[in-house]
């Protein structure tokens, strides 16, 4: 089953509650994210897209493929 891009950004916000996350696309299965938070401050783009992943809690490699591809931005605060 597709998930919306409020479930998505519902699960990042649980790790990351004070980011400023956007979350885009339309078939729920092609979405796009954009994640700027504070601890992502001296780690790499790999690290940071990492702690992402894991916050989606499977759902990208879970048996129902419920999030097949997510075009991912991850920044620290300026």
């Amino acid at each position: 089953m597709p998930m919306s891009a409020h479930q998505i950004e519902s699960l990042l916000r649980e790790a990351f509650p004070d980011a400023e996350i956007q979350v885009g696309g339309q078939d729920g299965v092609h979405m796009s994210a954009m994640v700027v938070d504070e601890s992502f401050r001296g780690k790499n783009r790999v690290q940071q897209q990492r702690a992402v992943y894991a916050a989606l809690k499977g759902k990208m490699d879970g048996p129902a493929g419920e999030l097949h591809a997510l075009a991912l931005t991850t920044k620290v605060p300026e």
